[in-house]
């Protein structure tokens, strides 16, 4: 009895705070947490092999080139180009079935709820950029202010989550619903301001591909393999226009059907009529094993397709994929491209223009961005303030909103052709996502003990 009570009595934080059973928002919490921790490990494992004796191994291995050959046509990349022109793709589709759900279902689907988050989210994006720009207003430096723009979602999540005990529900739902806001606005921001040239022909095949998956879409096609079908040339001919690669992610991810093909009610009354058949079935039958019983195992099999009917193909890849993305694309990214040799660091890198823009666009531009701008919407009663959420609580996750990781590597890696300049890039994103990370932990660490205090 004891030890039943001691089970039912022990919590996670996350169990403390929404209880044992998960909504799809809070699974998502849980894998932003578990991806944050992952990140650092990836992180910490690549500034290592970066400094050690076998760091020119280390970086000459991500130049190895390799490509596909099909008569004349040579499609031929170094690794680092395929994981941030390939690999990437895959978080970026990810990325763009968390947007359609936001925006369909969660916590984007109504304006009155999406407003605060939206306006914070530009203000973060506006501030830090226009801070780079003043430190770096012409020459190849200029190139990088889209770099303080974004914020890591897994990683500020991830902290925030460490808090959720002390912490309301609200602010978490706030700083996810910023964040994917905010992954939209980079996204943007790379498609018209990341691409150097256009090349029309290729963007209007890309185009014609685009409208055969809407199509495919309106037309009620269900089945995901159509879409992946369609998705690898128009994968391609993005890449070829000019843009980058990864907008083609996001855009498939938007053709993706977000409703199964039976509904919930229709399922209902399938499985209770089948859920007969099976019971009249084990009761008439001598052999209950699947495996030698064909008229048992097509019932099962009957119910199992009917259930897969009813998910829609969109929640069946999100929740497929981001395992893959959580474990394995983001970690492998960051191997690929959080390297920095410490032993080339000098204080005219560390002062460089390039790393303070960066560092103070993160680290000042993201909390004065959002902190201002929520603070003019709810004035003007455009927004409102989330229930229980306090202007400590919410200042708070504007300083944590600075961790800008992985977009902002990425990004980075777009805007700079000079090595030096990436490697300045590198280190002002590691440097503001570490000083934003602590801070913003230390502040509402603070806030939570102050309130239960008050309590």
């Amino acid at each position: 009895m004891a030890d039943s009570e001691s089970r039912q009595t022990h919590y996670y934080p996350l169990e403390l705070l929404f209880g044992k059973v998960f909504s799809p928002f809070e699974q998502f919490l849980r894998r932003a947490t578990a991806g944050g921790i992952i990140l650092i490990v990836a992180t910490l494992l690549t500034l290592f092999l970066s400094n050690s004796p076998w760091h020119q191994s280390y970086h000459l291995f991500w130049e190895n080139h390799f490509g596909i050959h099909w008569g004349h046509w040579i499609l031929d990349q170094s690794l680092h180009h395929w994981i941030n022109d390939g690999l990437m793709v895959v978080f970026f589709f990810v990325v763009g079935l968390e947007l359609k759900r936001e925006f369909m279902v969660g916590e984007l689907s109504s304006l009155r709820d999406a407003a605060l988050p939206i306006i914070a989210a530009g203000g973060g994006m506006l501030v830090p950029a226009l801070i780079y720009h003043q430190i770096n207003p012409s020459g190849p430096a200029a190139e990088g202010w889209g770099i303080p723009m974004a914020t890591d979602i897994a990683f500020a999540i991830g902290i925030l989550v460490l808090l959720a005990w002390r912490i309301p529900r609200n602010l978490i739902v706030f700083l996810t619903a910023l964040a994917i806001a905010d992954d939209l606005g980079a996204v943007l921001v790379i498609a018209i301001f990341y691409t150097p040239s256009l090349n029309v022909s290729a963007l209007i095949i890309a185009g014609l591909i685009l409208l055969a998956l809407i199509l495919l879409n309106q037309s009620g096609v269900r089945k995901v393999l159509p879409y992946l079908i369609l998705g690898l040339p128009f994968w391609y001919f993005v890449m070829l226009s000019g843009i980058h690669a990864t907008v083609a992610g996001i855009l498939l991810a938007f053709t993706i059907p977000a409703r199964g093909r039976v509904r919930p009610d229709q399922l209902a009354d399938t499985l209770s009529a089948r859920s007969e058949n099976l019971r009249d079935t084990i009761i008439h039958s001598k052999r209950l094993d699947p495996l030698v019983n064909g008229k048992l195992a097509g019932i099962i099999q009957s119910i199992e397709h009917s259930s897969a009917e009813a998910i829609a193909p969109q929640q069946h890849l999100e929740h497929r994929l981001q395992p893959w993305v959580t474990f394995a694309v983001i970690p492998i990214f960051a191997l690929a491209n959080a390297g920095i040799n410490f032993a080339h660091i000098s204080i005219e890198i560390l002062l460089s223009r390039v790393t303070l823009g960066i560092f103070l666009g993160l680290v000042l531009g993201k909390f004065v961005g959002i902190s201002l701008a929520s603070w003019l919407a709810i004035k003007i009663r455009m927004a409102r303030m989330p229930s229980g959420v306090s202007w400590p609580h919410l200042l708070g996750a504007a300083g944590l909103a600075g961790v800008g990781f992985t977009m902002s590597l990425f990004i980075s890696d777009l805007a700079f052709k000079d090595a030096l300049l990436v490697e300045e890039a590198k280190l002002g994103i590691l440097l503001a996502s570490l000083t934003a990370a602590c801070a913003g932990l230390i502040w509402l660490f603070w806030v939570g003990s102050k309130t239960k205090e008050l309590e």
